[in-house]
């Protein structure tokens, strides 16, 4: 299970216009506001990627709105994982444990958990919180994101692992966005 101790929130490439184009994108963007709030309360940091912002646009303002000074970083390559700077960040904060959400689930998603997996971090893929322009490939890349070795979970699955006890302001406040 997961602990806050050794856990890291990463988003990937929440942006633009793509956004708004994927499968499900207000039930995306909801959890992924919830999994910001609950990692800040918990002390988790919160680690996000733009993929090439020029073009695609920058992450939504929901989001920056609660990522507050936090700086994306920009990458060309799919995978995270082949852009140094993100490299350098990712192993700064010296943490095992990586909750993935974003966007494209079959694409960066996918490409940055497996290679998280083979550079031997555990990938927990929030699966309510990630999508890609179909179904179909968002089905697809939660499959092989999960057969490559990545654990699936949910928004509320993880929050409550992150959590793990029910009492005290911290509980108050989670409690509080879940119900939203």
């Amino acid at each position: 299970m997961i602990v806050p101790a050794d856990t890291l929130l990463l988003l990937i490439d929440i942006q633009g216009k793509l956004a708004q184009s994927v499968y499900h994108p207000e039930m995306v963007e909801r959890n992924i506001q919830k999994l910001i709030r609950a990692c800040r309360i918990l002390d988790v940091p919160v680690l996000y990627t733009e993929q090439y912002p020029k073009g695609l646009g920058t992450t939504i303002a929901s989001l920056k709105e609660l990522l507050g000074d936090l700086q994306p970083v920009e990458k060309l390559a799919f995978s995270c994982c082949a852009e140094e700077l993100f490299m350098k960040h990712l192993r700064s904060f010296n943490r095992t444990d990586i909750l993935v959400a974003g966007m494209e689930t079959h694409v960066c998603v996918y490409q940055t958990s497996v290679e998280l997996l083979e550079f031997g971090y555990n990938v927990h893929l929030v699966t309510d919180a990630v999508s890609s322009r179909t179904a179909e490939n968002r089905e697809i890349g939660i499959r092989c994101i999960e057969k490559a070795g990545g654990n699936p979970t949910s928004t509320e699955m993880a929050i409550f692992e992150l959590l793990r006890i029910a009492e005290g302001d911290r509980f108050k406040a989670i409690s509080k966005i879940i119900k939203e």
